[in-house]
């Protein structure tokens, strides 16, 4: 046989005999070098809008902008792709070696293309005669194509391998090994909308990513190769096998022992999501959102700001608890017969339904000295309807309404103390009808103060007061305590009928427990760029409206609502708010009882209440502002003021108790300049020994408007009071 070196001697020497031309030869040199510039020119042109090296240099993942409540606990983040980035020598060194583990065990040795993946890849390219599934990305690839989806796809095509070559060398020469792993563990999602490892880890785990154990780490190792596939939400078995081939991996390549391992895989998956992930108040956050947007734009998710508010945690959580109270309250009343919460939430996964059978509800609490919002809750549930009830919804405030009324009946020199007769009222309409408004309860009263007519809530002493000023006065008294709506000048706008927002309602007030000055509502203290600049400093704008002792005045009737009214049972006793917290409120319900309110402020908080039906139905038979509202209000004033003990329901299910968050206010003083009289509280006259001395108690008057006639019911009649006629309201 011939010998392999004994054949290429001989081919050799055939060669040297053939002559080639010499153009031949630079025919074949031109094609070869046009061959290698080409390839060289594809290669170049291949990633033409790629990221540039420049780029790539000054590349910063988008940061979310951050908001905190006022204690600067973080509360919510804004972005296109929510992340908080955490820096890689924090975190505990099991959780990036997971990653490498699964992903990449080769990436500390490789300039960012692993050939030995690559060429197991093709292998099984071959045996699947499919590009799916095939892998050979490093972390490095992985990387580049997560931070410039755009310009390198998603797709499994050779094209974006080798473009996804290119810009993974890019970054190997810009970057350190710890600084792509770094990037690649904070900017890739893990599901659901949530991208790096802090956001996951707070949304599987309720944890920070610096605090998550072996087992934790794993499983956003294993969620990161196809995130909807591996999430334990979506498919839990699947999470468990994927985790724990993680955590085998990470054994064998000696990160963790077998005995380690086996520990950790007895752990479970988080089958939904954690809790402290949820927004502690999303319908405040949604609010604040919109407003920022309106200021900032786009900047608002892309420029990470750090968004300072007004939120206080402890309070909400006490909104909350009392509010849960409340719609437990609502719901067991007898004739109750609306589909309950529990009812409707275990029947649908939908979320943005339209049509609400179930009852809602509202509440606001305020700093009224700066209108900085406090707690907030637009509704029930915020998957089911984002709709905010106290910032977007129209509702007729009912007798909630009434001390705008007689704020203007006291400016206008009107005493409190003045007699006005409860009796049933016809008015004739314009189109020829009749209107006959009654009370809530079928009996008048006959003759009554105006005190006593807005403690006991009486429609016919209002009416009366609102014509007797002019409705003129009184819609733009609204205006000027806070309401921004249009407030219609009908003879029914003095019970309500007028359609406002909830929280324009609770800024009246505000402006009341101010003494006449006007802050509007608002949730923002401060905005900063990311770097620390302060872009944002919204100032309260403070504004007198009202004289300070017509003020205190209403306030005074306010108080008597508390402690002798409408408001007494549902504040004092069901809530058992203690009589050394000074209060004053009103509460309101509409015809049918589709609306129910409470109204009130201490010297230092404001807060409203409501709850009613989405569509404008009755709650159920008789309800009351006084019934379902006010114990509300004073189960959240008690709450902020005295603390819940261990193992009351603190909103949470949690029960571990709370300490008070404010301290009690001193009740609020008589302004100089009032006149003090004491008073017969039949007549309004001043009292005297012809009159019964237990009717006989202190009242207060603008300087001109005390009475100056001595009580003398010795010789009067007896008056009987009229039976009623119309509907009750």
């Amino acid at each position: 046989m011939v010998s392999a070196r004994a054949f290429l001697k001989a081919a050799v020497k055939t060669i040297r005999r053939v002559r080639v031309p010499r153009h031949a030869w630079f025919v074949f040199l031109f094609l070869f070098a046009g061959g290698i510039g080409l390839a060289i020119g594809s290669w170049r042109n291949l990633c033409a809008n790629c990221p540039s090296v420049a780029q790539i240099y000054t590349f910063e993942p988008r940061q979310t902008s951050k908001l905190y409540a006022r204690d600067s606990t973080l509360v919510w983040e804004f972005g296109e792709q929510r992340r908080t980035v955490v820096p890689l020598a924090s975190l505990p060194a099991y959780v990036p070696q997971a990653f490498i583990a699964i992903e990449d065990r080769r990436f500390y040795e490789h300039n960012g293309i692993d050939f030995r993946g690559i060429a197991r890849a093709a292998v099984g390219v071959l045996r699947t005669r499919s590009l799916s599934g095939a892998g050979g990305s490093t972390i490095t690839q992985q990387l580049a194509r997560h931070i410039w989806t755009e310009r390198i796809g998603f797709e499994k095509r050779i094209l974006r391998k080798m473009k996804e070559w290119q810009v993974a060398m890019a970054l190997e020469r810009a970057y350190s090994k710890d600084q792509i792993l770094e990037a690649y563990v904070n900017q890739i999602g893990y599901a659901h909308g949530w991208y790096g490892l802090q956001r996951a880890s707070q949304s599987y785990f309720g944890k920070n990513a610096v605090d998550m154990n072996p087992a934790e780490g794993a499983l956003l190792a294993a969620i990161a190769n196809r995130p909807e596939r591996y999430s334990p939400f979506n498919n839990p078995d699947a999470a468990v096998s994927r985790r724990n081939l993680v955590l085998d991996v990470m054994a064998r390549e000696g990160f963790l022992t077998e005995d380690e391992a086996a520990l950790w895989k007895a752990a479970p998956v988080p089958l939904e999501r954690a809790r402290g992930a949820r927004a502690q108040a999303p319908y405040f956050v949604e609010w604040a959102r919109g407003i920022l947007q309106d200021r900032f734009g786009s900047k608002l998710y892309t420029d990470g700001l750090e968004i300072h508010t007004t939120l206080d945690l402890d309070m909400q959580a006490a909104a909350q608890a009392a509010m849960e109270s409340g719609w437990k309250r609502v719901e067991e009343w007898a004739g109750f017969d609306h589909p309950t919460y529990e009812e409707f939430a275990a029947g649908t996964d939908a979320a943005d339904i339209p049509d609400i059978p179930y009852v809602q509800g509202m509440f606001v609490a305020t700093d009224p000295a700066t209108g900085h919002v406090r707690a907030m809750i637009g509704g029930r549930d915020f998957v089911h309807s984002k709709f905010n009830r106290a910032t977007q919804a129209r509702r007729q405030s009912g007798s909630a309404f009434k001390p705008i009324v007689y704020a203007a009946a006291i400016e206008s020199g009107i005493p409190v103390s003045e007699v006005v007769v409860d009796a049933p009222v016809v008015i004739d309409q314009v189109d020829g009808t009749t209107w006959r408004p009654s009370n809530y309860e079928p009996e008048f009263m006959g003759p009554i103060t105006i005190r006593t007519a807005l403690a006991r809530s009486i429609n016919m002493v209002a009416i009366k007061v609102g014509r007797r000023v002019g409705l003129e006065a009184v819609g733009q008294m609204a205006a000027r305590l806070g309401i921004r709506t249009e407030v219609e000048r009908f003879p029914s706008t003095a019970i309500g009928a007028a359609e406002v927002i909830p929280i324009e309602m609770l800024a009246a007030y505000s402006t009341l427990a101010n003494l006449g000055t006007r802050v509007h509502p608002f949730p923002i203290v401060r905005v900063e760029g990311a770097d620390g600049e302060l872009l944002w400093e919204p100032q309260p704008e403070r504004t007198r409206v009202l004289d300070p002792l017509v003020a205190r005045l209403t306030v005074s009737l306010l108080e008597t609502v508390v402690a002798s009214g409408t408001g007494h049972t549902g504040v004092r006793l069901v809530a058992g708010l203690p009589p050394e917290v000074p209060a004053a409120g009103k509460t309101g319900t509409t015809n049918e009882g589709s609306n129910t309110w409470f109204m009130g402020f201490t010297p230092n908080l404001a807060a409203g209440v409501w709850f009613g039906m989405d569509r404008p139905v009755s709650i159920v038979g008789r309800a009351t502002g006084g019934g379902f509202a006010a114990p509300v209000w004073g189960d959240f004033m008690r709450r902020v003021y005295y603390g819940s003990p261990p193992g009351a329901d603190d909103g949470e299910g949690e029960g571990a108790g709370a300490g008070p968050v404010l301290d009690i206010p001193e009740p609020w003083p008589l302004p100089r300049g009032l006149v003090t009289r004491r008073v017969d509280n039949k007549t309004g006259a001043l009292a005297s020994r012809w009159c019964p001395t237990e009717d006989a108690y202190d009242e207060i008057y603008l300087p001109g408007t005390e009475p100056t006639v001595v009580c003398d019911r010795q010789a009067q009649p007896v008056n009987r009071p009229p039976r009623p006629q119309g509907p009750t309201p």
